[in-house]
């Protein structure tokens, strides 16, 4: 069926059926799929195909639809990855738009929120952060991480949240400005420690003048813009001026000034006259692909100075490659690493600013950049072969790519074998270690304050973190450890175990959620929706008391207690002393504190327990205060933040209203209450 309407950019999965085999398409689907392949028009657009569950197998761009989707159809594709997966297509969906750079943008919005099984994928990880210096007649730096906006200035972004902490220190140590809060800088008698230890011209109390303070405040700019060595001479200046005026001592601070923006430069080892001024934000990137996996390694440079890197590893890379390589028909067929590259710079700049420059250690498909620049509305170069200083942050890059590539294959080769060793000391009935599932359960309270149960998920040799779920415990003694773990154990796995009790006379049959097991509104959701199903394994954070009332919640829910085992710790509560505990009976396990089954089982066991202290302590901290969420935004102090509790009823309220009311609260002006208004929304 050929679908000719816009889609949205982010279009939720659809909810699909987990069969145990993939079913094949009939002949009778690939008849009307060859009707419909022909009735396509020559137009670029976006296709995406279905397997019988309604699981999206692929999504692509085409500059000619009906060229490009009829090659997957009317080629003999044998026995290769390509040809599995036309084996099992049995709907199409296309999508046509009038640019090619529209159907980059539709294609990467699709891969992301459909997850398709034969597209490489780059997880969406958290945003990148900022450098923000704050509107105001004494403007302050922050960290920051969010959409930007045009009231403030924003330098970045940056890699890590390191890189901009780094920064601001840097500038507090060359430029002395102010990073408190404008609640803290308005309510000063007297200059604060910064100011002591020569962090900070204490504007607050009046120590240093408008007009000098807005001349440290344009230096800072112009060195995070790439002026350094200009800033550096205009500071020379003012250290002679200061010098023939016998201001000795004023001379020797802005020397000092100097000193440390001079050793900054000097350990960057920009060669900043190699650049033009243009070209002083780089994107390097960096792929490297070996044992069946790969990495993307991209370092920033922004205004001259290199702030780091990032590793980023992509998912179906095997399927998504083959897949690739079937799109590159009007060039030379691409190798895997300029494929996986290719995929990184289209999914990671959608929505994210575009430097004027990327250095790529391979070349890729110059109409990829043309319709990136197109949709960035900005002029983006790439090169591939840098001299000077491009080559060597391009050979940075490459090294950290290996070595981020050598790290994760020898951990998952570790997470392999302990796996393995889970399994064997289990004897659990598992044919395939990568379909091991594992979930913990772990309760966390303070003397019986803000329970809240986490569960956390073990599957395919990694813990997956989007599976994650709390649950806000409710209705049961303070303290009830028990009573809790029953009514977390019996809200996850109800549904499941109804849904398996219909299908027992079927073929084992998944069972889907809508990406959160829990419905209430308390359990965390999944970034997409996931395939649920039953585990192959139920650990529990206790001894036979917690065991015990697991055994009862799946025997009410007709559930296989073997499933349950219980970690105990041992004598004096140390590491590597711990037990398992059966629910069907079986006698105490020790695994010996060498194991890697028992390295396994404490590292999910630590993450479950990770997991609740940290909901608990952010669900105590709102239950205390009512405020939690208010006490981030600048400028919203205590008095502030009580005047807003108590005129709308607590956090939910403040939320809700609108920036007018906000604004109608004494000390609230307009523009704090668009800032609390973005920041609850």
């Amino acid at each position: 069926m050929s679908d000719s309407r816009p889609l949205p950019d982010a279009v939720p999965a659809p909810v699909l059926a987990n069969a145990a085999v993939a079913i094949a398409a009939t002949d009778a689907d690939r008849e009307r799929l060859l009707a419909e392949v022909a009735a396509l028009p020559g137009l670029p657009g976006v296709y995406r195909y279905f397997d019988a569950q309604g699981g999206v197998l692929y999504v692509g761009k085409a500059r000619n639809l009906k060229k490009r989707v009829s090659s997957y159809f009317h080629k003999d594709h044998g026995a290769t990855r390509i040809g599995t997966m036309v084996g099992r297509i049995v709907r199409l969906e296309t999508t046509v738009v009038r640019t090619e750079a529209e159907a980059l943008l539709l294609e990467n919005n699709l891969i992301k929120a459909l997850n398709p099984r034969f597209n490489i994928l780059f997880r969406d990880d958290k945003s990148y952060p900022y450098l923000k210096l704050v509107s105001h007649a004494f403007p302050r730096m922050a960290y920051y991480r969010g959409a930007v906006d045009r009231k403030h200035r924003y330098f970045g972004p940056y890699p890590s949240a390191w890189a901009v902490k780094d920064t601001i220190q840097l500038l507090q140590k060359v430029f002395m400005l102010r990073t408190c809060e404008d609640t803290v800088f308005q309510n000063r008698s007297r200059p604060c420690l910064l100011y002591q230890i020569r962090r900070c011209t204490a504007p607050c109390v009046g120590l240093i003048s408008p007009q000098d303070y807005a001349r440290d405040v344009r230096d800072a700019e112009r060195f995070l813009l790439g002026e350094q060595q200009q800033v550096i001479a205009d500071l020379q200046a003012q250290m002679m001026s200061l010098s023939d005026a016998l201001a000795f001592e004023q001379a020797a601070s802005v020397r000092d000034r100097i000193g440390a923006l001079s050793r900054v430069l000097h350990q960057q080892s920009v060669d900043e006259s190699s650049l033009s001024a243009a070209e002083r934000d780089v994107d390097i990137l960096a792929v490297k692909v070996a044992g069946g996996r790969a990495c993307v390694n991209l370092a920033m440079v922004r205004g001259s100075r290199h702030l780091g890197d990032r590793a980023h590893f992509p998912s179906h890379v095997d399927d998504g490659a083959a897949m690739n390589a079937e799109q590159v028909d009007e060039r030379a067929a691409a190798d895997p690493e300029t494929l996986v590259l290719e995929a990184f710079i289209a999914q990671h700049y959608i929505g994210q600013p575009v430097p004027p420059l990327l250095v790529l250690n391979h070349a890729v498909d110059p109409a990829l950049i043309g319709a990136l620049a197109e949709a960035a509305g900005t002029r983006v170069r790439t090169l591939h072969q840098p001299r000077e200083q491009r080559r060597i942050w391009l050979d940075m890059a490459i090294k950290g790519a290996e070595l981020a590539l050598a790290r994760l294959l020898a951990e998952e080769g570790s997470q392999r074998a302990r796996t393995r060793a889970l399994i064997e000391a289990l004897d659990l009935d598992i044919a395939d270690p990568d379909r091991l599932r594992i979930e913990c359960f772990d309760v966390s309270h303070t003397a019986g304050e803000a329970a809240q149960a986490s569960c956390v998920v073990y599957e395919d040799h990694q813990m997956q973190s989007s599976q994650y779920r709390r649950f806000n415990i409710e209705g049961i003694t303070g303290g009830d450890d028990y009573a809790a773990m029953r009514q977390v154990l019996t809200r996850r796995y109800a549904k499941l175990a109804e849904a398996a009790a219909r299908a027992v006379d079927e073929a084992p049959v998944a069972v889907v959620t809508e990406g959160v097991a829990d419905p209430k509104p308390d359990a965390v959701p999944t970034v997409k929706p996931a395939r649920a199903r039953l585990p192959d394994l139920v650990l529990v954070d206790g001894g036979r008391g917690q065991v015990s009332m697991a055994r009862e919640v799946f025997q009410d829910l007709g559930l296989d207690i073997a499933l349950i085992v219980g970690v105990e710790k041992g004598a004096g509560r140390k590491v590597g002393l711990e037990e398992l505990v059966f629910a069907d009976g079986r006698p105490k396990l020790w695994l010996g504190h060498d194991s890697a089954a028992l390295m396994l089982v404490a590292q999910i066991r630590d993450e479950a327990h990770r997991f609740a202290i940290t909901g608990m302590r952010a669900r105590r901290a709102s239950v205390r205060t009512g405020a939690s969420r208010l006490e981030e935004i600048a400028g919203v102090g205590p008095r502030k933040r009580a005047r807003l509790l108590q005129r709308f009823g607590g956090v939910r309220g403040v939320g809700n209203a609108s920036v007018e009311d906000l604004a109608s609260v004494e000390g609230i002006s307009l523009q704090l209450a668009e800032e609390i208004y973005r920041a609850l929304h």
